[in-house]
């Protein structure tokens, strides 16, 4: 239309019963109409292999309470924030490593809080992966499902105030959940995972890493103590954001 070649083009095409047209129809139609057609997953696929979205910066042994671990320093190059993955053990390509993908809360992780889950979630993924031998504790610095340290404590305020945990970010103007998982799998790729047993209760975090050349081949849940202090968040992101949770 504008006369500029070459040129892509993202829109929905409709059949002739206004229906949406799916991958095979749409084959057709390229073909029919000398158009070439690519889709999302492959873009992922091509960005995958010519852009390298971290820098692996440091490396050195870490004992802890949970066993001797590799700590792994990455930078991203998306936003320059740092990563950091714990391994232990060995693994090959063609075999599951067990991952636990963890976005940080200093509130809980550090401090303790019992506001959430996450504490006891770190604590029981180490344990597991120490256990198991072998595995990935990557540690990304999304504090707050991606809205930061500040906002997350004014978001804690709003909770206090009668909100759950979803409606308070959207009173602060974000949506429930602004993480993203492009940088975490490629950080798992850098470090040889291919097959994930996946520490998660969260399925969108199953479908988030499979479009990375990532294959989840079984999701392990990692259910905390349910408490008094906990119990409203945890029964909203089961029934608001579709985690997974037995205990509550």
């Amino acid at each position: 239309m504008a006369g500029m070649y070459p040129a892509g083009v993202i829109c929905e095409v409709m059949a002739e019963d206004g229906s949406m047209q799916r991958l095979p129809q749409l084959e057709d139609f390229a073909e029919e109409h000398g158009l070439k057609i690519l889709s999302i997953a492959q873009i992922i696929a091509h960005r995958r292999r010519t852009e390298r979205l971290i820098e692996r910066v440091a490396e050195a042994r870490l004992p802890t309470r949970y066993g001797k671990f590799t700590a792994f320093a990455y930078k991203s190059h998306v936003d320059a924030d740092e990563h950091i993955a714990l391994t232990i053990g060995e693994w090959s390509a063609d075999e599951p490593v067990l991952v636990r993908i963890h976005s940080e809360c200093l509130t809980g992780d550090v401090f303790g809080s019992m506001r959430c889950d996450c504490g006891a979630q770190v604590d029981l993924a180490l344990k597991q992966i120490s256990e198991e031998g072998n595995g990935i504790f990557l540690y990304m610095r999304q504090e707050g499902r991606g809205i930061g340290l500040h906002n997350k404590i004014k978001a804690y305020s709003l909770q206090d105030q009668g909100l759950d945990t979803i409606e308070a970010n959207e009173t602060l103007g974000f949506e429930p959940d602004l993480r993203h998982y492009g940088v975490g799998a490629q950080i798992l790729l850098d470090l040889g995972a291919r097959k994930l047993n996946l520490l998660t209760n969260n399925p969108k975090k199953v479908v988030g890493l499979s479009g990375f050349d990532l294959e989840i081949v079984d999701r392990i849940p990692v259910e905390a103590e349910v408490t008094d202090e906990n119990r409203t968040y945890l029964n909203t992101k089961k029934a608001r954001m579709g985690h997974i949770l037995g205990n509550c």
